[in-house]
């Protein structure tokens, strides 16, 4: 699959109230880990013209990633998310209105996608929502690979089904599978109806701690158990973690069972550590010897 994995949405800073802040976003950490293997993806997304935008293109072009994507915003702030605690479970707050909600599909560089990644969040509002259309209009011959991320209150069932409608593959979680399938059956049952009413090539269900399965487009079943861990440290990222290697195997032609186990694997790795992205080359290093990336 030639050309740039282009990887459409947010790009945001978690903020604790410890003051501790994390720069994350599903399609900037899924375009991190892709960065890192070699991919050189184009992430297309806005941040403010603020201390934390900064602070973004900053981190891109310091990890060799493209920012011709990354647009300025002069009237919106970089996107943040409120987490607190609540009864030792955590609050989310997404605030609104944030930059990367006006996305505008007329910045984007010229490019040609080998393929299109998108969650829902990014696309809570209508602006950011009609720019991914056009995109998709301009490139109608790139595959969609679909990440769904329910984020209440930010997503409803009819946008989730017109999105499904363009995806060819799709991943999203046991839950988000539940909610979006609310009929009788098991979740690999759920996950054939899912396919078969989107006419979907591939549907990706992680399971957390009891790991993954996927069916294909012949309706095999391919499941993968999580590789031991020593000590998990933060499981925040580690669906994004998976998704970078799923993308990945799709881009070179991998088996849907080896790229299971590779995504897996590194998804196991990284809630070994702290925070959904890691800042060391060195990290990444054993990954690629062993898959035979290029170093």
């Amino acid at each position: 699959m030639m050309g740039t994995p282009l990887l459409f949405g947010e790009v945001l800073f978690d903020c604790f109230e410890d003051g501790a802040t994390i720069l994350g976003g599903a399609p900037f950490n899924v375009a991190w880990h892709l960065q890192a293997f070699g991919c050189s993806p184009l992430l297309v997304s806005r941040v403010g013209d603020d201390t934390a935008g900064s602070e973004i293109q900053h981190a891109m072009q310091h990890w060799g990633m493209s920012s011709a994507g990354l647009q300025k915003d002069l009237a919106h702030a970089t996107g943040k998310v409120q987490i607190s605690l609540k009864a030792g479970e955590p609050n989310f707050n997404i605030l609104v209105d944030r930059a990367f909600d006006h996305i505008q599909a007329t910045a984007v560089p010229p490019c040609h996608p080998s393929l299109i990644y998108h969650g829902s969040l990014g696309l809570r509002s209508p602006e950011s929502a009609n720019a991914l259309a056009d995109i998709k209009r301009q490139h109608p011959a790139a595959p969609i690979f679909m990440d769904v991320n329910l984020r209440p209150p930010w997503w409803s069932a009819d946008q989730i089904n017109l999105l499904l409608q363009d995806a060819h593959w799709v991943k999203l979680n046991h839950d988000e599978l539940k909610t979006l399938i609310d009929t009788p059956g098991d979740l690999i049952e759920k996950a054939a109806e899912l396919q078969q009413q989107f006419s979907l090539s591939l549907v990706i269900v992680t399971e957390g701690e009891q790991g993954a399965f996927a069916r294909d487009k012949e309706g095999a079943v391919y499941p993968v158990m999580p590789s031991k861990i020593k000590q998990v440290v933060d499981t925040v990222g580690a669906g994004d973690a998976f998704t970078s290697v799923c993308i990945l195997g799709l881009l070179r032609q991998w088996d849907l069972r080896t790229t299971l186990n590779y995504a897996q694997t590194f998804a196991s790795a990284l809630v070994e550590q702290q925070g959904s992205t890691v800042h060391d080359h060195d990290f990444y290093q054993p990954f690629k010897m062993q898959w035979m990336l290029s170093t």
